[in-house]
């Protein structure tokens, strides 16, 4: 009776010490990263349509080398992310030490940042973070055109910062941040921004992002990030095969000027390894009276096909861009409203 009772105990003990382990096992660090190169073509055979990250005409080029660690331990987590080549650096925004003369050196931090958990509901987060406003980001990893839009360009890259994200439920939550100026490691004219971002997930199938940014940076109104911008992020995948994306955006300088803009991404996959998907925005900057810049527009329309292989993308690319001013040259030099190219971009992540 005494060895039974042992036993029981015993095992009793074994089985919640078992427990307790699997409950407080730390997870290790989580390594991932991506590689991208590319070849552009104008059909003007001149580097007309400089939206970021594909500026180089008739030329293989680098995009770059992205290497992202992160970990999370029960409440508390960290990301720190640093990309190496054009795409993360001076063709992004600020990098390196950021002291004149190092425009150019050899890494750009993209995230760096930590997390805690207060409830189960409530998350803080401070850092330098890829900002939370629009459809597209640096990384092609995840966006489905190479080429980028120029909403994507003319907001923020990035924004260091405090932020508070509370979860009322699992389809709505809210983040409230303070934050410095748009795509800088030190503000120097102290936390500047104020932001939020109102998330909706009604369902697998669809998701909304209604997101708010307003503040006043360095050099008062005349500072390009001096405003307010209203941005709307929307998702719907249709069926299994058909997917939409939608982004709106308005954002109106304290001195007057500013864009507006949308974007759509219909998006079909034929199958597994295989899909096709449109861009069609149109993208407006506004007047700009004391300055005496006029109000331009442009409508661009990118066609791109992708196929993936286990981490592998080969992406075909043919974009076509028209404005109401003659912003793009011709081969001879000339000015022209319109302008084309193609490209070919491959993409390796892990």
């Amino acid at each position: 009776m005494k060895r039974l009772l042992t036993t029981i105990i015993l095992s009793t003990f074994l089985i919640k010490t078992a427990a307790c382990q699997e409950e407080t096992k730390e997870k290790g660090i989580e390594i991932s990263g991506s590689v991208d190169t590319y070849w552009k073509y104008d059909f003007q055979n001149k580097p007309n349509i400089n939206t970021y990250f594909t500026e180089d005409n008739n030329s293989v080029s680098i995009g770059m080398v992205d290497l992202a660690v992160k970990k999370k331990f029960k409440k508390a987590s960290f990301v720190g992310e640093l990309s190496f080549g054009p795409r993360g650096q001076y063709r992004s925004i600020m990098n390196g030490d950021g002291q004149a003369g190092d425009d150019k050196n050899s890494f750009h931090i993209q995230n760096l940042y930590v997390g805690y958990d207060l409830t189960e509901k409530l998350n803080l987060t401070a850092g330098f973070m890829g900002t939370f406003v629009g459809f597209e980001v640096i990384s092609p990893t995840y966006n489905f055109h190479y080429s980028t839009s120029y909403l994507f360009g003319a907001g923020p890259f990035q924004d260091a910062g405090l932020k508070a994200t509370y979860s009322f439920s699992d389809k709505v939550a809210l983040m409230v941040g303070l934050f410095n100026d748009w795509n800088v490691y030190q503000d120097m004219n102290g936390v500047s921004h104020v932001g939020s971002q109102l998330a909706y997930t009604p369902n697998d199938k669809s998701s909304f992002y209604l997101n708010f940014l307003t503040g006043s940076s360095a050099g008062g109104k005349n500072n390009y990030s001096s405003g307010t911008l209203v941005d709307l992020v929307a998702n719907y995948d249709f069926t299994s095969k058909f997917f939409l994306g939608l982004n709106a955006t308005n954002y109106k300088k304290r001195d007057g000027g500013g864009y507006s803009g949308i974007a759509l991404y219909p998006r079909i996959h034929f199958s597994e390894n295989f899909g096709l998907g449109l861009r069609e925005e149109f993208f407006q900057t506004h007047k700009e009276e004391e300055n005496g810049i006029p109000s331009s527009n442009i409508l661009a329309t990118t066609l791109t096909a992708e196929y993936n292989y286990h981490g592998f993308k080969f992406i075909p690319e043919i974009r076509i861009d028209k404005g109401n001013t003659e912003r793009f040259i011709k081969n001879d030099l000339s000015p022209t409203k319109s302008a084309g190219q193609f490209l070919l971009a491959c993409v390796y992540s892990f």
